[in-house]
């Protein structure tokens, strides 16, 4: 035993433990700590693949930051990494092996660990961390209990004594982090200046909130801060799955397709295939680690929508035009006046803090300018007063209250959910233009089924409480669908018979957009 409490076996392990190789290296400090090839590591001989890509990615990100920190360079950027995987890869055996990478060669450091909810952390997530950790060569240096793992006692006082180390261990640990949506801010981890590393399993089950609040704390100029989220890509909703879309400029991502993995059983896989169809939900998440086409509950898939962008334009000149008028119900929703004709969405108008004569006047400028065969207005909000204001002026308008019931009652639980499923079934041949807040409002509710199979929408108050804004570009466009409308062409014909008077023909005058 030495003067500073240490015997010469822990001072030989911590002299390589510490070393600057390691340091960098979580792959060379992987192939030291464990017994590859012995125990129950007989039939690996080190990490897969794709788990070495992981490492070497990381130990590229920590020579350049500090490359640049050496130099006097500003370095604001961290470690994001966002792996999307099928089934079975070896996930958790990454998350185990990283995790006791940082804490062992990074004195005084924390790691944070989360997962989609208490039962996956406390019986798959963390027991996997903490075999990792005994299955290493200082496996004496760490006490493990079931949410935390911290430095033995002899090891804690070799850091904190002059003797030794002289070094804090206050946020010396790697922690299992509870979480709970309403309370977000009580997540947040101690900001550490020794380094700070973060895991997501399962992460596409962790709310936006929990992961606006944990990038909250990586606010130290180091570099040695990591995120690494994990999961099985589940949703097409939620920070996750913005990690390879809306954010993705902000975090290195993978996307693994589990047949690609060395010793997993490729007979799983086939079967799965085999099962639910090689284009199914099912093989896209479970097996190639693509995200479902749409989430099981989403109402309107991203690829509908997407596929509504990219067609063309399929000009008709006698579809008829239907101007559909979501007003403002206030706050930070907007009025949108949107523009049918047959196929093709024609103009969309936002307008934002208009009183009830403004908005009123804003549809009569649209009115004017596209001649429609028909508006419809929904009657929430300031719309029950808009349409009342232009039937005053004898406009051909119509409202919609989407609480009515619907006319396949069978099938729809009101009348909203009746219009979006009409909206869906357009979209499969409609065009749409490339815009981002339509596209959003489109995918944003979820369908809710009762238990007879009749389909509700989820209510724009439970939209907003998962942070989505109000679909109001959706509903202008939904609206128009609430009314059937005749072809123009057939339309004309129809009113020539009916204004056919004893030897001649007399046109009405009722086609003008006054009636």
């Amino acid at each position: 035993m030495s003067e500073a409490g240490i015997t010469e076996k822990h001072a030989a392990i911590l002299e390589r433990m510490l070393s600057d190789d390691f340091y960098l290296s979580p792959l060379r400090f992987a192939m030291w700590a464990y017994g590859w090839g012995e125990g129950d590591l007989k039939s690996f001989s080190g990490p897969r693949k794709w788990q070495r890509e992981v490492m070497l990615d990381m130990e590229s990100y920590l020579k350049e930051g500090l490359k640049q920190k050496k130099a006097g360079l500003p370095f604001s950027d961290f470690y994001k990494h966002a792996i999307a995987s099928g089934r079975g890869p070896g996930k958790s055996a990454l998350v185990g092996m990283l995790a006791h990478w940082f804490i062992s060669t990074r004195i005084g450091g924390s790691v944070w660990v989360a997962a989609n909810g208490e039962p996956q952390l406390r019986t798959k997530t963390f027991p996997e961390i903490s075999k990792w950790v005994a299955r290493g060569i200082n496996s004496e240096f760490f006490d493990t209990n079931a949410m935390s793992i911290q430095p033995a006692t002899w090891f804690r006082n070799y850091i904190e004594s002059e003797a030794g180390l002289g070094r804090s261990t206050r946020y010396y640990y790697t922690s299992g982090q509870l979480w709970s949506e309403e309370t977000p801010d009580a997540f947040a981890g101690a900001h550490n200046f020794d380094g700070e590393m973060a895991i997501f399993d399962e992460a596409a089950g962790i709310p936006s909130a929990i992961w606006t609040v944990q990038e909250g704390v990586f606010t130290e100029d180091i570099v040695d801060r990591f995120w690494l989220a994990f999961s099985n890509p589940r949703s097409t909703e939620g920070a996750f799955f913005e990690c390879f879309h809306k954010d993705r400029k902000f975090w290195r991502t993978t996307q693994l397709d589990s047949r690609t993995v060395e010793g997993v059983s490729q007979a799983t896989y086939s079967n799965i295939i085999e099962k639910y169809g090689e284009d199914s939900d099912e093989a896209r998440v479970e097996v190639y680690g693509q995200f479902p086409k749409s989430s099981q509950d989403q109402f309107i898939s991203p690829a509908l929508v997407d596929e509504a962008i990219a067609r063309e334009k399929q000009d008709d000149d006698s579809a008829p035009i239907v101007i559909g008028v979501d007003p403002a119900r206030g706050g930070m929703d907007s009025t949108v006046i949107l523009v049918r004709k047959g196929r093709n969405v024609l103009s969309i108008k936002r307008y934002s803090g208009e009183d009830l004569m403004m908005i009123c006047g804003r549809v009569i400028d649209a009115i004017e300018e596209w001649k429609p065969d028909l508006t419809v207005i929904d009657e929430g909000g300031l719309g029950a007063g808009v349409l009342d204001r232009l039937v005053e002026q004898r406009y051909r308008v119509r409202g919609v209250n989407f609480g009515w019931k619907a006319s396949n009652p069978v099938m729809y639980g009101n009348k909203r959910a009746e219009v979006w499923g009409l909206m869906k079934d357009w979209l499969k041949k409609g065009h749409i233009p490339d815009d981002k807040d339509l596209k959003q409002d489109l995918v944003g509710p979820r369908k809710e089924p009762n238990s007879s199979g009749t389909i509700f929408l989820e209510t724009k108050k439970k939209m907003k409480a998962r942070g989505l804004a109000s679909p109001d570009a959706a509903d202008a466009l939904a609206v128009t669908f609430a009314y059937p409308i005749a072809n123009r062409e057939i339309d004309k014909l129809r009113k020539e018979r009916a204004s056919f008077r004893g030897n001649g023909y007399s046109y009405a005058q009722s086609g003008s957009w006054m009636s």
